[in-house]
């Protein structure tokens, strides 16, 4: 497992940046400038690496060295390019099963849900560039070490994501728990990518409209709903299930 650690300074940042090494993340003092930091920039937009304005206390909270402005945060786990992913589980015969996360901000509950997606047979899970929580050793602990055994795709726009699935022939659905189809009266069995929202927000509605199928997973009682990382258990079992049963 490749162990997180900052990255501290302008020259070392730019040299991280050149290599394959993964970043999660950049914090930019307010304010910073000079022609090193502009490269930076323009490096970080090309990987799609978010980067953070903040005030030099938090840096300096961060460490005690010359940090120049800036560090970076290098990633566990290397991310990769969704449609290079595509093109690999189909061109191993496999049918594609992957899991959009949208607005999960716990890093526990993204750990569960990724050691789901390993345990259920998906091979990919597609984040966005902000929003999601860091996958970190917390989220590597509650995996159970499935973050290694998986694609992570970290991409600007999950509506650009969702065009091209969709391009690819890939159904996205998403749970929402006023939809009128059960997760059990769905054919699970194409290629297909499931979108799981926050327990506050759900799905972004924009993305949800644009999803190919809604669905619902019924319970009794009169309780709220299902932890998101339970909910994602039941529907990766669920989709297992039948492609087994095929």
């Amino acid at each position: 497992m490749k162990k997180s650690s900052i990255i501290i300074g302008r020259q070392p940042l730019i040299e991280t940046l050149q290599s394959d090494r993964a970043i999660d993340k950049i914090l930019f003092q307010k304010n910073v400038n000079g022609e090193a930091i502009e490269t930076i920039r323009k490096l970080a937009k090309e990987k799609n690496i978010p980067i953070q304005y903040v005030p030099v206390e938090k840096l300096n909270s961060i460490t005690r060295s010359n940090h120049q402005g800036v560090i970076g945060f290098a990633a566990l786990v290397q991310y990769m390019n969704l449609q290079e992913v595509i093109d690999y589980v189909v061109g191993n015969g496999e049918t594609p099963l992957f899991v959009i996360l949208d607005g999960i901000t716990d890093v526990r509950n993204i750990g569960a849900i990724i050691r789901s997606a390993v345990c259920c047979g998906a091979q990919a899970v597609i984040i966005p560039d902000k929003g999601v929580g860091a996958l970190n050793e917390e989220a590597m602990k509650s995996s159970a070490g499935a973050l290694e055994k998986i694609h992570i795709c970290r991409v600007n726009s999950l509506m650009k994501a969702v065009d091209e699935l969709h391009a690819n022939g890939i159904k996205v659905m998403a749970s929402e728990m006023t939809a009128g189809k059960k997760i059990f009266e769905l054919t699970l069995s194409d290629p297909l990518a499931i979108v799981m929202g926050s327990e506050e927000k759900g799905v972004f509605p924009a993305l949800m409209k644009i999803c190919d199928e809604k669905f619902s997973i019924p319970m009794t009682g009169n309780f709220e709903s299902f932890n998101v990382s339970v909910a994602s258990g039941i529907i990766l079992y669920e989709i297992m299930k039948q492609r087994m049963l095929q």
